[in-house]
């Protein structure tokens, strides 16, 4: 079969089983696996009562997936260089956009499956902790809510993929992905405190509070949309698109 009728489909099994069969790539799933159920029982022991919710407990669940999810994408994206597993690759799919659209692919699969273990632990969490807790259950996550928390996730992820993109190196793609989330909301804050100028702007280029208000699922209006719009856009798909044309001129060595 000729590599340009290898079918989308196919590609993206291959890049999805790649995601599990990498060492990194396996250890950072289990830990997922690990840690969910873990975060969730946390809500048992530390809260109180008044936050035994179906909220807390999903929350609390998708808390680990928020931090280790973005390094997944990167990993996905960055192994074809820090492995140079990208010279097989290459040579099999000379299509660079196709591979990568492929690991995006996988990517998005394995998101949208680890969100869904972090709801239906946080379902399970509430209903055993309430028991434990003596207290009515709640299930107070509406719909609009959860496909903001989902939203949430992608977003990370993509953050971190539109890096792998970028910075094709395991090592620096991480840290990136750490200053952008942890020192950068910082300094745009302190920004905005000593430049009056720059205060109305800053909701505009500071993806970490879109994200906040994501997660809380607290965008009520078209302008918070039009701020994770902005956002994304500033972080995600102009990088990403600079990213992908340096990327079809890159070697792998």
């Amino acid at each position: 079969m000729n590599a340009t009728t290898i079918p989308a489909t196919r590609l993206a099994r291959v890049e999805l089983r790649k995601m599990f069969s990498t060492r990194s790539g396996f250890w950072l799933l289990v830990s997922i696996g690990l840690l969910t159920p873990i975060a969730a029982g946390s809500v048992v022991v530390l809260a109180p009562d008044s936050d035994v919710t179906y909220e807390s407990f999903t929350r609390a669940s998708g808390f680990p997936m928020s931090l280790i999810l973005p390094i997944i994408a990167i990993l996905a994206v960055t192994s074809e260089w820090s492995q140079r597993s990208g010279l097989t690759t290459f040579t099999l799919v000379p299509s660079r956009g196709r591979v990568i659209g492929a690991k995006a692919a996988a990517t998005l699969v394995v998101g949208l499956g680890s969100v869904a273990l972090a709801f239906v632990v946080g379902a399970l969490g509430n209903v055993i902790g309430s028991a434990l807790a003596g207290v009515d259950i709640v299930w107070d996550i509406s719909v609009t809510m959860a496909l903001q928390m989902v939203l949430f996730n992608l977003i990370g992820m993509a953050i971190g993929f539109t890096l792998g993109v970028v910075l094709r190196s395991s090592a620096a793609a991480i840290v990136g992905y750490f200053v952008v989330s942890l020192v950068l909301p910082g300094v745009l804050l302190l920004l905005a405190q000593l430049r009056p100028w720059f205060e109305e702007l800053q909701p505009w280029v500071d993806w970490n509070e879109t994200q906040v208000a994501l997660l809380e699922g607290a965008m009520d209006s078209a302008r918070e949309w039009a701020m994770l719009g902005s956002t994304t856009l500033i972080w995600i798909v102009v990088p990403l698109v600079v990213g992908l044309l340096s990327l079809r001129r890159s070697e792998v060595t």
